[in-house]
């Protein structure tokens, strides 16, 4: 049986010294600079060091409340800082803040918020961030599912960048950074519920670093998203009716993995509408396609970087498939979610 000492308790949430204990032997060693070390009630900032950085302001904010809280390839904390870096640096920003929010069922074992910790300061170290401020909530046992976490992220667009939805333009190049639906894939079989045997890894890794190389061969990129929830056909979707112009991809083209397919195949899923939490989708000159292919296949998150399609004038605000069998066919946004609580 556990005792109070190893698991979260809601004296941890209510304010006193179990609360102070908490803030300072986990998140303060844990994500350890010292803004956050102030443990003042709001992060703060030198604005000669962010005006420095760029032109515009970028801020983001995201809730992640995914099940299991460990998967194949990450974890409740690595996809909470990846996913609110990617949302930054698809903007173009240069992401440098993140705030951390945790409402945290009483029950958990410290271990896994130790954990999860852990693995949050790792990936914002690859990223290049800091975590600076947060808040820690707990809620009587059976409130929440274990753990929720929000985290809020401020960047910096550099000038001269302007990516928006509505940039596409008919004979634009459609790039993507390698194999859909790994996460969706890797999500549903950790839950232990289809007793399917696979090898599927969530492709979940922060993309700033791939996309700040991309900006410096091609400042001029049109358009650029993560395909998160709703998958690869929810980002075009957008893109095609921001734009009101059409994007055509080739079936043969789309990078999926074999595992992944036949997860797929066997439960009547698409992998077009399969959430990635490592990928993205950028329209760009065709002019820049083949050169910035070449730059994203040197990095380890573009290793496996291909052009898909194009961007056509007709039908415009939609998305078409150009089959393996030689047809074509529109191909609509998601309607409801394939599989639930993937990120």
């Amino acid at each position: 049986m556990s005792s109070s000492n190893d698991i979260i308790t809601l004296s941890h949430g209510a304010g006193g010294k179990a609360m102070r204990d908490l803030i300072d032997d986990l998140f303060v060693k844990g994500f350890a600079n010292e803004t956050l070390a102030a443990l003042e009630d709001q992060a703060r900032f030198d604005l000669s060091t962010i005006c420095s950085a760029g032109k515009q302001l970028a801020m983001t904010t995201d809730s992640y409340v995914v099940d299991p809280l460990f998967f194949p390839g990450g974890d409740i904390g690595k996809l909470a800082v990846c996913g609110t870096v990617n949302d930054l640096a698809v903007g173009g920003a240069i992401p440098l803040y993140l705030s951390c929010g945790m409402i945290i069922e009483e029950g958990l074992p410290l271990e896994t918020l130790r954990q999860v910790v852990l693995s949050m300061k790792t990936t914002a170290d690859q990223a290049g961030i800091q975590i600076v401020t947060g808040d820690t909530k707990v809620v009587h046992k059976g409130a929440a599912d274990k753990l929720f976490i929000n985290t809020t992220g401020i960047g910096v667009i550099p000038a001269g960048i302007d990516i928006q939805a509505q940039r596409a333009k008919p004979g634009d190049a459609i790039l993507i950074n390698g194999f859909i639906g790994d996460h969706g894939a890797a999500i549903a079989d950790a839950r232990g519920e289809l007793s399917l045997e696979s090898n599927i890894q969530s492709d979940c890794q922060p993309l700033n670093d791939l996309i700040a190389q991309m900006l410096n061969t091609c400042p001029d990129i049109h358009c650029l998203r993560d395909a998160t929830r709703g998958g690869l056909a929810t980002v075009l979707n957008e893109f095609a009716e921001a734009s009101q112009t059409c994007m055509s991809i080739d079936e043969k083209r789309l990078p999926v993995r074999a595992a992944v397919r036949g997860f797929c195949e066997i439960l009547g899923l698409d992998p077009l509408y399969l959430a990635n939490e490592g990928k993205l989708v950028a329209i760009v000159p065709a002019a820049a396609a083949e050169t910035l292919l070449a730059i994203m296949r040197q990095h380890p998150a573009g290793k496996d970087s291909v052009c898909i399609g194009e961007v056509t004038q007709a039908p415009q605000g939609h998305m078409l498939l150009k089959t393996a069998f030689g047809g074509e066919r529109l191909v609509d946004m998601l309607v409801g979610d394939q599989l639930p609580r993937i990120c």
